[in-house]
């Protein structure tokens, strides 16, 4: 009962992103195929508010519904390893036509064949957890 306040937002999320055409893999292979700006919209926008969200929580102090103090580290630059990730992750949607968000939205719609790549995204996670620490950073 205490996370029911998550699951409708995350539900109310899920509508939006699927009227939205977010999770259509259509729109998605445009994107790839540079033959429409939808996609790269929805995520300039995203990115464009999370910038100006970043700024708003730097600025003030924002404090998280618990009362903390939100606190964001600074990162350090690693180009080899953003660029690694990014060519995976970008693959991997690529060949599944869905990033890991929208991969739920698409198995609550009733596209069942999304479990096995679900549970991939899961092993996947599992697995770094388990050799994060012997890998470089």
């Amino acid at each position: 009962m205490k996370f029911i306040k998550y699951l409708v937002l995350g539900v109310f999320f899920g509508i939006i992103l699927s009227k939205a055409e977010v999770i259509s893999w259509y729109r998605i292979y445009e994107m790839f195929k540079f033959q429409s700006f939808h996609m790269y919209g929805v995520i300039g926008s995203a990115v464009l508010v999370g910038i100006i969200f970043i700024a708003i929580v730097k600025k003030t102090n924002l404090k998280s519904l618990y009362g903390e103090t939100i606190v964001i580290p600074p990162k350090q630059l690693s180009i080899p390893r953003y660029l690694y990730g990014g060519i995976i992750f970008g693959l991997g949607w690529a060949l599944l036509g869905a990033c890991p968000g929208p991969m739920f939205i698409l198995l609550g719609s009733g596209y069942s064949v999304l479990i096995i790549p679900i549970l991939a995204a899961i092993l996947g996670t599992y697995t770094y957890g388990v050799v994060r620490d012997k890998i470089p950073h």
